[in-house]
């Protein structure tokens, strides 16, 4: 049984304690939520939030702030949604605000240096366990593991871009549905939702999420900072599915080696910070933006705090459009194995693009100047193990890692 509706205030209140206590990646967001809306408040069923969660599953973007967001909409409508949908992420993007401003002005000091030396290779000991996570979840068949394989040499190897990765490899899930006989008791169709109005609220929550970026384009024009940022991360929100790291392939393949905003080891630097704080882990995005204002020409604090911004803006905007509007088809969505069958190879293909990530930072972290750093390599299984293994709190892994890097610099002959 369900509570009745709670008030909005209620919905705040739950949504901002979300936000503050999200901490553990999705996997964690989505049991806190499960938690609080559906053991604690009982605002949600368990069946209602198991649907909600299949259909942001099939979502680009981020889908731990999607389902807070379908939450809030199915409590208290359009207004419901975007308050759930903000609260979660307003704290961890306040935080990891703070936290880059202090990295942009101190990051050149010795002991900042150090800090972050440890955070480095304590990002490789997250991505090892993404890797051991997703790999589980998705390689079930040889032709799953060929996928991840043909994903992982297509971008390590020949540089293909990332959207062109995810194409192709929904192109065969849906090729691999076809072939595949309908499954015994298929559930039959949902009724047909409302297509024109869906339709008319894609187009205004549209509207409101490129405004920014066309007020940029107008404004200052296309090559201006501001307006390539909200382009980069309009883009990289309709073809990111998998998750963060997910994410983080298409962000080197940009921010790093085709924009140059940054380098590989800053953004791993950034994704240390995400890591640390609560909300979801594309925070990072937030941080690349205020980084490529910070070094930007003509650049400081108030280009950076503007074009991250609008690098959030456009991360977590775009799940408006997709709840808001795509809701309605959420049941036909989740019945049918023709999207099952997409996601399954997407999935698949993730674990490849995050093996790539692995590589690429990898030889950043552990090869610097050209060299092999043992003591970062210590570090980095030192953290895959205690996460893995011992499933350690990320916090605690990212302090401890964070103070090993103060050891090294205490150190002899460190530099």
């Amino acid at each position: 049984m369900t509570a009745p509706t709670p008030s909005l205030r209620d919905l705040t209140a739950a949504s901002f304690r979300i936000g503050c206590l999200g901490f553990g990646g999705p996997a964690g967001q989505i049991a806190l939520m499960h938690r609080i809306f559906v053991d604690e408040k009982k605002w949600i069923g368990e069946d209602e939030y198991l649907h909600a969660l299949n259909y942001c599953m099939l979502l680009p973007g981020p889908e731990a702030q999607q389902l807070a967001t379908y939450a809030g909409w199915r409590l208290h409508g359009v207004l419901g949604g975007v308050i759930a949908g903000a609260l979660f992420v307003l704290p961890g993007a306040l935080i990891v605000f703070g936290l880059t401003w202090l990295y942009a002005t101190l990051g050149t000091t010795p002991i900042v240096a150090a800090l972050f030396y440890g955070i480095k290779a304590a990002v490789i000991g997250f991505i090892l366990e993404a890797l051991w996570k997703v790999g589980k979840r998705a390689l079930k068949t040889v032709s799953d593991v060929a996928l991840a394989l043909l994903a992982f040499l297509g971008l390590f190897l020949f540089a293909l871009p990332f959207p062109l990765v995810i194409a192709a490899a929904a192109a065969i899930g849906l090729a691999r549905s076809f072939a595949a006989a309908p499954m015994a008791g298929e559930a039959p169709k949902a009724a047909a939702p409302e297509v024109g109005k869906s339709f008319a609220t894609a187009l205004g929550w549209a509207a409101v999420w490129f405004a920014p970026v066309i007020s940029a384009f107008v404004m200052l024009g296309p090559d201006h900072v501001l307006t390539r940022v909200g382009v980069l991360f309009s883009k990289l929100a309709v073809v990111t599915f998998g998750g963060a790291y997910t994410v983080l392939a298409y962000l080197q393949q940009q921010a790093v080696e085709a924009e140059g905003w940054l380098t590989a080891p800053q953004m791993i630097d950034g994704l240390g910070l995400a890591e640390t704080t609560p909300g979801p882990l594309v925070l990072v995005n937030q941080f690349v933006g205020f980084m490529a204002g910070w070094d930007a020409d003509g650049g400081g604090l108030v280009l950076a705090i503007a074009a991250a911004a609008m690098a959030s803006w456009c991360t977590f905007a775009p799940s408006f459009v997709w709840i808001f509007a795509g809701a309605p088809f959420s049941e036909s969505l989740r019945r049918s194995r023709f999207a099952k069958g997409i996601l399954a190879a997407i999935t698949a293909a993730v674990f490849g693009i995050i093996a790539k990530i692995a590589v690429a930072f990898g030889l950043a972290v552990l090869f610097p100047a050209g060299g092999f750093d043992p003591f970062s390599a210590l570090i980095a299984v030192g953290a895959a193990i205690a996460l893995i293994r011992f499933k350690a709190n990320i916090v605690g892994v990212v302090i401890a890692c964070a103070l090993a890097g103060l050891l090294r610099l205490a150190l002899p002959g460190a530099a």
